[in-house]
């Protein structure tokens, strides 16, 4: 599967696949707070650093350092925390809280370090790739999202029972659903059952 699109199950147990579009809305996949506690995979740092490895990071090059301490596991916890509050805001044009502004631009010191691999004369990441890097790479791709040439574009799923969230990266700027193979498929059953009842 491509770096950055998930598999998601729902409650019934069907698969589909998920583009977040964006690393930071990426991010509230990994579980959270309130009602996404059930959702939670990142239990220990090694848990987190696994699934850093298929992130959108890896689209630009493999990750296969990555070291993430307690400390930073609990620093990238409070900052999806934020992100559960700022990323809704965004998608119903609302404005951020200064402490989740503050928040934001507190963890963007470091980030990883693109590099030539001397072997192959490819893009690689600086080994090892660390949680503060990570926090920072986070940071910055929400930041993008709030203040920079990708703002206005991030949405929330239209089906009434759906609430993840997206970066619209149609050319367009029109996606309406997280998933065609899921909510968007759902809505076009329901139009055409509803075109069809009344023929």
């Amino acid at each position: 599967m491509t770096p950055g699109t998930r598999l998601l199950v729902n409650a019934q147990g069907e698969r589909y696949r998920f583009d977040p579009g964006s690393l930071s809305l990426e991010l509230l996949l990994t579980g959270g707070p309130g009602p996404y506690e059930r959702y939670e995979i990142a239990h220990t740092p090694a848990d987190l650093a696994e699934w850093f490895t298929g992130s959108r990071l890896a689209l630009t090059a493999p990750l296969t350092d990555v070291q993430i301490r307690p400390a930073e596991l609990a620093a990238l916890k409070e900052l999806r925390g934020a992100l559960y509050r700022v990323a809704p805001a965004l998608a119903h044009g609302e404005a951020q809280s200064s402490d989740d502004v503050v928040l934001l631009n507190d963890a963007t010191a470091a980030t990883p370090r693109p590099i030539l691999a001397p072997e192959t004369r490819r893009l690689a990441w600086a080994p090892p790739v660390t949680g503060k890097q990570l926090l920072g790479a986070v940071a910055r791709d929400a930041i993008g999202l709030i203040a920079g040439e990708r703002s206005g574009r991030v949405r929330e799923c239209s089906a009434s029972d759906c609430y993840l969230l997206f970066f619209d990266t149609s050319r367009s700027g029109n996606r309406r659903w997280c998933s065609m193979e899921r909510c968007g498929n759902r809505a076009k059953i329901r139009a055409y059952r509803a075109r069809t009842e009344t023929v």
